[in-house]
């Protein structure tokens, strides 16, 4: 099996960055399909859906009319600017979206302003990236995280309920998104203090294993799906290590779980769709080759075999 051609026949949401990080295009080449994101696939269906009001399904986090008796949806507005964004879209094809956002839209909770940000990390933390995206301020947000990091060094989105240990899910969704916010700003020294303590929070149990006991964090850490929404395994964890371009070696055992997840035709496996509303679907079932899982796989494995 030719891989790179498999993945090169894909939408210009994918095909972009595997012109750019497996393929070695030049920069005329990938932006010129970067650039189709905004009028084809799945980037231009979903500019479709937006509101006139600058949202999506008429929420912030939850769709308009959501009463908690089913799955977390997936097709309000902060989980489409978190598409948009990881598919490359020119923040220009959302020209005025943030002031829209600003006027319009509202945490669902305590009414609190889009911008501005809530109590939970993870939704902090993807309103930090899309705000630093598409230029609203939201260095607010990235003092917050300053000042709620937890005492070991990560974050919690329990932190509300009382929670004094950090969450690896919680602290992977913060170091992406301080990552995205520095970016693009250039970040503070501050925030960036921050968020390589998060980094060693991760390191230090190696990505996989609990430091009181070094039993694995969680089941599963080895099985990868896409979309990612808001889970940690090995290759989500792995793929933020790369972006920072942190090749530390206690990320050694998660390369090697990443690496015996390939199929010997080179590809990696969809493993389960996270269940809740979507506006269309952007990979396989279950048990078929993904492309966006092979394209992030291997990604990471070039950067750490050519450290």
């Amino acid at each position: 099996m030719d891989v790179l051609a498999w993945l090169r026949d894909s939408d210009p949401a994918l095909r972009w960055q595997v012109e750019r990080d497996l393929a070695g295009e030049p920069p005329e080449v990938w932006e010129a399909t970067r650039a189709r994101v905004a009028t084809e696939g799945f980037g231009a269906r979903l500019l479709s859906l937006q509101d006139a009001d600058g949202q999506w399904a008429g929420g912030a986090f939850f769709p308009a009319g959501f009463r908690g008796d089913e799955p977390q949806p997936w097709t309000a507005t902060t989980w489409t600017l978190n598409s948009l964004r990881e598919w490359g879209l020119d923040a220009a094809a959302l020209r005025g979206t943030a002031e829209l956002l600003a006027e319009n839209s509202r945490w669902e909770y305590e009414n609190l302003p889009y911008w501005d940000g809530e109590v939970d990390c993870c939704i902090n933390a993807w309103t930090l990236a899309n705000g630093g995206w598409l230029g609203a301020d939201v260095a607010g947000i990235a003092e917050w995280f300053v000042t709620h990091r937890l005492p070991d060094g990560g974050w919690n989105c329990e932190w509300v309920e009382g929670s004094t240990r950090s969450s690896v899910h919680s602290t992977l969704n913060s170091l992406k998104g301080l990552l995205a916010w520095e970016t693009a700003t250039g970040g503070t020294e501050a925030v960036r203090e921050a968020r390589l303590a998060g980094e060693e929070y991760l390191l230090e149990r190696r990505l996989t294993r609990r430091l009181s006991t070094g039993e694995p964090i969680a089941p599963g850490l080895g099985e990868f799906s896409y979309p990612i929404r808001w889970h940690y395994d090995v290759l989500n964890a792995a793929s933020y290590f790369r972006d920072a371009d942190r090749p530390d070696p206690r990320l050694a055992e998660a390369i090697e779980l990443i690496r015996a997840a390939r199929q010997p035709d080179g590809t990696w496996l969809q493993t389960e769709r996270h269940p809740g509303r979507v506006w269309f679907e952007v990979d396989v079932p279950p048990g078929e080759p993904s492309k966006w899982l092979t394209l992030f796989a291997t990604r990471v494995l070039n950067w750490w075999d050519a450290r």
